[in-house]
């Protein structure tokens, strides 16, 4: 396949440094990320972002049944002058798209080389919909990587590894130098395979206070777990967070990164039937 500044001079385009395009032509590496998530053959894959169609001719290469969902027109023009046999193109937001409705299927796998800017928004999106994902393959940042797939006590580990780390295996399976893509970022790459478990790692009496309850661990994570968790004061009363802390067994001073998606779990049961809750502050990045 012909590189991506080649097709991209041929149909006279640049790469959109604002909506992060960095295309990926190297053939090594595209297969080394097609086999990470080893699609069976007739399978149903959604391809978020397909570029110029790389990585999307070597999915198709499998047998897989590949919807490649692209926002970009002047690239859904390319991909479908390009016409990649077994491929069907949808224009779309890959933020916000209903990934197993897209597909016509209701389980999917997912791949997608994924721009710093949609990275937390996409990853929210297979959290919401992980009924219908087994399985998903993400190039992000190697830094975002590093972070999601970080074990508890390290400083790397945050909120959205503690959320999806309930639900999915996280694995950081490749290294992608920045040489390898067109133009190249500033930074490295990786890949990162998100398999979803049979059952989530710990029971929850309320998926939504379990998502707060987090969120408010690690917005003030200098801070010990119990003053963090009191920041949100509509999750539950400083009274009855102190005595959920001490049902399930978790020391009030340690550190949200510390503490395993199980842990949090624990804590999340101990507060009881979910009653009334006031509105939740107004999102603020998390503390690194």
């Amino acid at each position: 396949m012909d590189s991506p500044r080649d097709i991209l001079k041929r149909h006279g385009l640049r790469a959109k440094h604002s909506w992060g395009q960095n295309f990926l032509g190297d053939p090594d590496a595209l297969q080394e990320i097609a086999d990470a998530l080893a699609p069976r053959e007739g399978e149903p894959v959604v391809e978020l972002g397909p570029g110029l169609g790389h990585l999307t001719r070597f999915l198709a290469a499998t047998g897989a049944r590949v919807t490649a969902v692209e926002r970009d027109r002047d690239m859904v023009a390319v991909l479908e002058k390009e016409a990649i046999p077994g491929v069907r193109v949808v224009p779309g937001n890959a933020a916000t798209v209903d990934f197993a409705q897209v597909a016509g299927a209701d389980e999917i796998a997912l791949v997608g080389n994924l721009p710093y800017h949609l990275t937390s928004p996409i990853l929210f999106q297979v959290l919401a919909q992980r009924a219908h994902i087994s399985r998903a393959v993400f190039t992000l940042q190697k830094e975002v990587v590093v972070r999601l797939a970080a074990e508890p006590g390290n400083r790397d580990y945050g909120l959205l590894t503690v959320l999806l780390g309930l639900h999915f295996d996280l694995e950081d399976v490749l290294t992608l130098e920045a040489w390898r893509f067109h133009p190249p970022p500033k930074v490295d790459s990786a890949v990162l395979r998100l398999t979803r478990l049979k059952k989530p790692r710990a029971p929850l009496v309320d998926e939504a206070r379990f998502t707060r309850l987090v969120k408010a661990g690690f917005a003030q994570r200098r801070k010990t777990l119990i003053n963090s968790l009191k920041s949100d004061k509509g999750l539950a009363t400083p009274e009855a967070l102190l005595a959920a802390l001490q049902t399930a067994g978790i020391d009030p001073g340690r550190r949200a990164e510390t503490l395993a998606p199980e842990e949090f779990a624990a804590i999340e049961r101990a507060l009881g039937p979910v009653t009334a809750m006031a509105p939740p502050p107004p999102d603020a990045p998390p503390e690194e």
